[in-house]
């Protein structure tokens, strides 16, 4: 369904003057508003007249705390779709706010004009859209993972195990009668073996290797 409105939410005069020109050419006669958001709160307060909305974001120009508090504005208007535009944005941030999220999709400011038109295309009819390159991003980054794994030790192993099921460190560290600081330090290793930046990545990489199953796996 179409979008009644479009939001440019991006502190780049030149960027959201191209958007907006864009958006005009796609919509034709369509007559949806453009309006423009340079602020966190401006664009909350837009949100809160639950239009049927279509918001093209450059999520590193704006004030989100960080990416959970972005999925939690989005999951909070279900009638919004989003389009991230940026120049570039990290595998973690990638894989947590795509994979948390139907409402979000990502395009880079990079791309030739006619990817750009069809990104806006989708988010204007309500629909996802996500970059090639992105996807590209998102694979490397699983085959940096398993190339990885093996590098764990049996300890790590176990201790990644634990996390996934939802122990604390605390918990952990009094199963293996070990100190919080050593499994501290564990859990540093596994990060950075595995190239995660928080244990909910690194859960997800549990449940993929088979350390746990589904029944055990802790969100």
């Amino acid at each position: 369904m179409t979008s009644e409105r479009i939001i440019i939410a991006d502190n780049q005069p030149l960027t959201a003057l191209a958007v907006e020109t864009l958006a005009k050419d796609i919509l034709g006669t369509a007559g949806a508003e453009i309006v423009y958001a340079d602020c966190k709160q401006c664009l909350s307060a837009l949100l809160r007249e639950n239009k049927r909305t279509a918001v093209v974001l450059d999520y590193t120009l704006f004030d989100f705390a960080n990416s959970e508090s972005l999925v939690i504005m989005s999951e909070a208007n279900p009638t919004t779709t989003w389009l991230l535009l940026s120049e570039e944005l990290t595998p973690d941030f990638l894989r947590y706010v795509l994979y948390e999220t139907q409402h979000i999709g990502v395009a880079y400011k990079d791309a030739p004009i006619d990817i750009m038109r069809e990104a806006l295309r989708y988010v204007i009819r309500g629909e996802r859209y996500i970059a090639q390159h992105a996807t590209e991003v998102l694979l490397q980054s699983a085959v940096v993972q398993e190339k990885h794994k093996d590098d764990l030790t049996q300890t790590e192993r176990e201790v990644l195990k634990a996390i996934a099921q939802g122990k604390t460190t605390k918990e952990i560290a009094a199963e293996r009668f070990s100190s919080i600081h050593t499994i501290n330090s564990h859990r540093k290793n596994i990060f950075r073996k595995l190239g995660v930046n928080c244990a909910h990545d690194a859960m997800k990489y549990a449940l993929r290797a088979g350390l746990v199953n589904e029944a055990e796996f802790y969100i």
